[in-house]
């Protein structure tokens, strides 16, 4: 298996703004204010007219719109928003590579959020976090194609079950998309417990410091992978990972998210 470090010495890392960098470094802190969050975003003039355009979607429902970075901080959340404007930031310093289509790269990495997010409610686990590893967890595989280009077409082959992605690329190159991204995390001071998540993401059970975060992205992935996914979907995911989650069926059956209760950065 290849060394990381020599992985990571073969690649141009990603231009991540400075309001990007700076929003990483408020996830470490114990506690953080509105008026930082809104401070370092409002540096971004098109992040922050996007972060209101979103806030304003369908998508978040609420009651009134919302005109300020103040009044969607309050009606949607800090964490929220703080998640949404560092994965934006991560979308536009990620060019998608020839050959593999924009729109549905993103849309998978909203789908693996979108469901991380939702298991962790379940959990009691932080929600924002486990949006935020979801949406991060398919960007090592824009780095591997970047070191070598010829691995998108095996990668990508069709028809993919669930989770063959991951399989395809440690064959590839030795390790997961995972496990690139959370070396990549590493590096830009994300907090350990995305990095962890990460790096378990594609096979959770198998480390032994269990990470029920990175449990989490496991079976957001898998379900990210299946575009029409529904409850008739869950028979398809591992159970040996739900029930180290301690996940209850009936739960998962009677809140399954609908496809258009997620929300889309692409635009952001």
């Amino acid at each position: 298996m290849p060394n990381l470090n020599s992985f990571f010495a073969s690649i141009e890392l990603p231009l991540l703004s400075d309001v990007g960098h700076e929003l990483i470094t408020t996830l470490n802190l114990p506690a953080v204010s509105i008026a930082q969050v809104r401070t370092i975003i409002a540096r971004d003039p098109a992040l922050s007219a996007n972060l209101l355009r979103a806030a304003n979607s369908a998508e978040f429902g609420l009651p009134r719109g919302v005109g300020t970075l103040d009044e969607a901080i309050a009606m949607v959340g800090l964490s929220r928003v703080r998640a949404m404007a560092v994965g934006a930031c991560l979308s536009s310093a990620f060019v998608v590579l020839p050959g593999l289509d924009r729109r549905a790269f993103w849309q998978s990495c909203m789908r693996c959020a979108g469901y991380a997010q939702w298991l962790a409610g379940g959990l009691g686990i932080d929600t924002q976090m486990a949006w935020l590893t979801g949406m991060m967890l398919r960007l090592g595989e824009l780095l591997i194609v970047q070191v070598q280009p010829d691995t998108l077409a095996p990668i990508e082959h069709q028809p993919q079950l669930p989770g063959a992605r991951w399989l395809r690329e440690k064959q590839l190159v030795g390790y997961s998309e995972g496990q690139i991204t959370a070396e990549l995390a590493r590096r830009w001071s994300f907090p350990m417990q995305i990095v962890q998540a990460l790096q378990r993401a594609s096979d959770p059970l198998l480390e032994q410091a269990y990470s029920r975060l990175g449990a989490v992205v496991h079976l957001a992935g898998l379900l990210a992978d299946m575009p029409a996914a529904d409850v008739s979907s869950l028979p398809q995911l591992p159970v040996e990972v739900i029930d180290s989650l301690h996940l209850d069926l009936d739960w998962l059956q009677e809140t399954f998210p609908a496809h258009d209760s997620f929300v889309d950065i692409v635009g952001l």
